[in-house]
């Protein structure tokens, strides 16, 4: 098996509903996203997927979440924003963008998700 792992940053707002403490409250984060890939198999050339591919599907599932209050944004209105329910989200969407971009034999691994330096969230399949 072939693991491939790549980061990438936005920055965005959230606030977490029902939470007793300061994160009730508005607030932004430079979030930090480490986006793991595998699969068994290598193409042609030797390669499981272009770095540049991953990059850029990796830019496109974050795209909807730079600088915005992510509240707002359809996934979370129901859902709390938290660090957990963003890495599940982007699990998610990268999954079915590798899906719709020919990419079927590659899976979504691990996505961890960084709200600061110290603190973060990993989701992935068992």
């Amino acid at each position: 098996m072939y693991y491939l792992t790549i980061e990438d940053h936005f920055s965005s707002a959230h606030q977490l509903r029902g939470y007793k403490g300061k994160c009730e409250n508005l607030h932004g984060h430079n979030w930090k996203v480490i986006l793991t890939l595998r699969g068994e198999a290598l193409n042609d050339i030797g390669i499981l997927i272009d770095f540049h591919d991953m990059k850029a599907i990796l830019k496109d599932a974050l795209s909807g979440l730079d600088h915005v209050n992510i509240n707002e944004h359809p996934a979370f209105t129901v859902h709390n924003p938290s660090s957990e329910n963003i890495a599940k989200y982007l699990f998610d969407k990268i999954s079915a963008l590798l899906s719709s971009k020919d990419f079927a034999d590659i899976s979504t691994d691990a996505v961890t998700v960084y709200e600061s330096e110290t603190s973060r969230c990993t989701y992935k399949l068992s």
